[in-house]
């Protein structure tokens, strides 16, 4: 056969499946995730890593994340995803394995094993979903839930007395030395995707070069759990969401850590 001779696609016994999948949403109408894997699945697909690539995500409304991305996952149990992650990088060390997790999932019962993989200063890559409600689970208070924000659990609002402060778990990563950088951004507007995209694919691109823990927070909407149509919860997003967790790089080469 004349190697400059072009196969056919009916004679083409296997070809490169696409990194994002057609398959139907099942995210709540408005929902953030459904952006985020698409810019995820565009940076694996045009930094050609798609066959190097695995995921880990644990128990929340991203478990059916592999759904959606046609690379190798692992299922992780609640909270642990970065427990897991860490074990497959060091298994796979020149693969790019990342997480997927939620504010209740990482800010809560994870607590632990977040703090410890980015003391560690695995080379793996953490995408945090911050709407600051348990969305799978019926709107309970997650632990960045805003002060005076209604949930299922505070229905009165969340108060300091009884419930404490939200938790900016990013900001309290941002001080360990294993990770090498922290950045918080949104997907609410063309030009917030973009940002975002850029942040993800700086993340992979640190992680393939063995710079330690990159750290991707995502402030998303919750339309169901904030009881709110979409439109109304990118506004409520920005006016209230954005002044407790301010966008923009937090830790990187080129900057020293806000306090």
């Amino acid at each position: 056969m004349d190697t400059n001779e072009i196969i056919r696609p009916e004679n083409k016994v296997y070809g490169k499946t696409p990194v994002l999948t057609d398959t139907e949403m099942h995210y709540c109408p408005g929902c953030s995730h459904g952006v985020v894997h698409k810019i995820i699945a565009e940076v694996i697909d045009e930094m050609g890593i798609q066959d190097r690539t695995i995921g880990v995500s644990p128990v929340g409304c991203a478990v059916f994340a592999y759904n959606y991305l046609h690379i190798d996952w692992q299922q992780a149990a609640h909270g642990r995803a970065p427990a897991a992650a860490t074990a497959v990088k060091r298994l796979y060390p020149d693969k790019y394995v990342f997480t997927y997790q939620g504010d209740g999932d990482l800010a809560s019962i994870g607590t632990a094993e977040i703090m410890h993989a980015c003391n560690r200063g695995e080379n793996i890559v953490v995408i945090f979903i911050n709407n600051a409600i348990y969305g799978m689970t019926g709107g309970q208070m997650a632990p960045t839930t805003l002060l005076g924000q209604v949930t299922a659990t505070t229905p009165f609002g969340r108060v300091v007395e009884l419930n404490g402060y939200p938790l900016r778990i990013t900001e309290l990563l941002a001080q360990l030395d294993g990770v090498c950088y922290v950045t918080r951004q949104a997907v609410h507007t063309p030009a917030a995707v973009r940002k975002a995209k850029k942040s993800i694919q700086k993340a992979f691109e640190n992680s393939g070069q063995k710079k330690g823990l990159s750290f991707v927070e995502i402030v998303g909407t919750c339309n169901s759990g904030w009881k709110l149509p979409p439109v109304e919860s990118n506004q409520w997003m920005a006016e209230n969401m954005f002044p407790a967790y301010p966008l923009g790089d937090i830790k990187s080469e080129e900057l020293k850590v806000k306090n």
